[in-house]
Parts: C-alpha cells; sequence; structure tokens
C-alpha cells in the first residue's frame, strides 16, 4: 500500500528510509528531513513489515508533507526494503538514512552545491559524519567526529577509490553520500537481500565504491550516526551473529572479484577490514569458539601473505596470529610504512584535540 500518490514533478533527490520498528527514533529522523534547507526531494519510507507504531508515525509525516510517501510491504529484510526505495526512486540522486538517525538541515543543499562545482557527472558525493554514543540518555551523550573527519581534505577533482582508498577502510557509511542515480541503474546495483538487517549495506559500499569512476569528498559532518550502546552487544553466541561479518566481508570479496577490481590498493584496504571484523568476532566471543575459528580461518585463506605481513596499518601482534593460524612463517616486513603510518596517526590525533 502506498500512501501519498507521487506527482508528475521528478524530484532531484530521492531519499529511501528502510523503516522495522524503530518507532521510537523515527519521529526525529524524519523531522530532521522535514526541515532542510533544500526542498526539492521525496521521501521514500519503506515500511518493511513493522510491528509497532512505525507506520503511524510515517502517517502523520504523510498527512502534512506530500513530500513524504508511505509505502507498505511484507518484512523482508533490509536490502528488500532498500531495493523497493530504489524501484520507487525518480530523483537524480539518491539518499539512504536510517530510520534511527537523524541529519543537519544544510545536508543536502551543501551537498548538491558542492556537486554542481565539477564540470563533470559525479558518480558519489561522500561527506563524513558524527558517531553519537550513549544517545539513551542525553545528560551521558557523546558527540565524536566520524573515522573520516580530518583524515581526508574536501576533494579538488574527482576520482576512483583507487585514488581514494580510505574510504574503503572505515565504517561502511552508505548513509553519509548522494548517489547519481543514473549511476546505479546503469551498473544495475543493488542490496543484496538477507533476514534481517544482515549487513546489507556492506556488499553495496563496497560495489558502489569499486564502480564508481568519479567520487568527490567533502569533509563535513551532516549525518548524525547512532553507535550501538555500550554492553547492547549479544554475548550469546549464534552461529548468525558470528557468522555474518565473515560471510559479508567474502560477499565484498566475492564483488571484488566479480567486478574485475582486485587492484591491490583497494585489496589492501579490505584485508585490513576483515582484519579488524575478525578480531572483534574474536574480542566478543572468544578463540575457543570453534565456529569463531573456522570462519577466521576462511577469511584468512582469502587473503594474500605478502600483502598482510607487509601493510602498515595491521599490527604487528594480528601478524603474527594471522602467521599462526594460517601456519604461514612469520617475517618482518613493511617496518618503515608502519613506523610512517602510526607516526602520521599519532599526528593526527594530537592535532585532533586542538
Amino acid at each position: 500500500m502506498i500512501s501519498n500518490v507521487e506527482t508528475s514533478h521528478a524530484p532531484m533527490i530521492s531519499v529511501i528510509v528502510p523503516i522495522y520498528n524503530v518507532q521510537d527514533y523515527l519521529a526525529q529522523c524524519l523531522d530532521s528531513l522535514a526541515a532542510q534547507t533544500y526542498a526539492d526531494f521525496e521521501v521514500l519510507c519503506i515500511n518493511d513489515g513493522s510491528t509497532d507504531g512505525s507506520a503511524e508515525i510515517v502517517r502523520q509525516f504523510t498527512s502534512a508533507d506530500k513530500r513524504f510517501v508511505l509505502v507498505d510491504k511484507v518484512n523482508g529484510g533490509y536490502g528488500s526494503a532498500c531495493n523497493l526505495g530504489l524501484s520507487r526512486a525518480r530523483g537524480q540522486w539518491v539518499s539512504i538514512i536510517e530510520p534511527d538517525d537523524w541529519v543537519e538541515p544544510t545536508m543536502y543543499e551543501e551537498m548538491l552545491a558542492y556537486a554542481s562545482g565539477f564540470f563533470c557527472d559525479i558518480d558519489i558525493v561522500k561527506t563524513s559524519w558524527t558517531d553519537v554514543f550513549d544517545w539513551d540518555n542525553p545528560q551521558r551523550m557523546v558527540l565524536k567526529p566520524g573515522f573520516l573527519t580530518g583524515r581526508m581534505s574536501t576533494s579538488t577533482a574527482p576520482a576512483p577509490v583507487t585514488e581514494l582508498p580510505i574510504l574503503l577502510e572505515g565504517h561502511p557509511s552508505i548513509w553519509s553520500s548522494l548517489y547519481r542515480r543514473a549511476f546505479l541503474d546503469q551498473n544495475e546495483i543493488r542490496f543484496n537481500e538477507y533476514p534481517g538487517a544482515g549487513w546489507a549495506d556492506n556488499p553495496f559500499f563496497i560495489e558502489v565504491m569499486c564502480r564508481a569512476c568519479s567520487i568527490v569528498y567533502l569533509d563535513r559532518r551532516f549525518y548524525n550516526y547512532r553507535r550501538e550502546l555500550s554492553g547492547s552487544k549479544p554475548r550469546t553466541a549464534s552461529d548468525a551473529t558470528i557468522c555474518i561479518p565473515f560471510d559479508r566481508w567474502l560477499d565484498m570479496l566475492d564483488i571484488i572479484e566479480r567486478i574485475g577490481k582486485p587492484d591491490p590498493v583497494i585489496l589492501d584496504a579490505h584485508y585490513l577490514r576483515g582484519m579488524n571484523y575478525a578480531f572483534d568476532v574474536i574480542a566478543q566471543f572468544g578463540w575457543d569458539n570453534d565456529l569463531v575459528q573456522s570462519k577466521t580461518r576462511e577469511v584468512f585463506s582469502k587473503m594474500d601473505l605478502d600483502a598482510v605481513l607487509s601493510h602498515p596499518k595491521i599490527s604487528c601482534e594480528k601478524k603474527r596470529f594471522f602467521c599462526n593460524v594460517t601456519g604461514a612463517t612469520y617475517r618482518l616486513k613493511g617496518v618503515a610504512g608502519r613506523v610512517a603510518y602510526l607516526t602520521s596517526e599519532l599526528i593526527f590525533r594530537l592535532s585532533s584535540r586542538g
């Protein structure tokens, strides 16, 4: 069922909000979109079979603002909801917003103005974001600049991701971006559909980044991203909880290989992500878990030994662990690169403190 019939006017931006049982946060998200200083957009609220009051909250917005559209569907997961939104999008640009986050009022105005300064079609406009910690208690809530802030300078020319590899190293932040819809359609880029959230953002993220010829980065923070609350990660080692990070990493590697982008720069960034995912799971569930060991070995088997040992951003401790797991001989490599990276990171952290 669709609430608010789409008009003949095609908006500049189609905003896709995949929704499932987020009644406590949804109004703040949609309020922040309604408050945008740039007005030519549609908001496709894809209700993925919510069983709480989320749909009713959306109806309050559709009745007050014709730019908001409610699309009800049977529950199929995050990827399924996003794909339905992409199929209905009419804007020149596409934005994907998480329903429990919120954005700053000038986000779309500033991102579009920035993109218009380049004399070619831009595939992706990327920005940093703000990480929001302890958001359940306003007195304790902490806002911190996202990973990219200050680590990248605002682009003066568009470039492919091979020239901007740091974009691949942090969180797969698909939501702090604008995507040219023609770019998505021409390359037939859609989400993999998994049950629930399923980390469906990971494969989408690597495909858009690797296929894009022209990416620009604006070092501004418009998007407020709610991080997991302390202690909220499950401690029960269900098979799905353990497997998802590893399986999504493998799905991303399949995409890199399928589209012919096994560039060493891209693979280095992907190996770093794989290491981080593996060590997060090990820290959460322990190395004595058989499935943790099995999935770690599966992921590590896909990594090139020399690339791992010479990687400047992988610690010696993790390299030794990698060798122990894979049965390889540890060799000290890339020392100069490691020292240079640690020095630059120290300088960055000190300068960030002001």
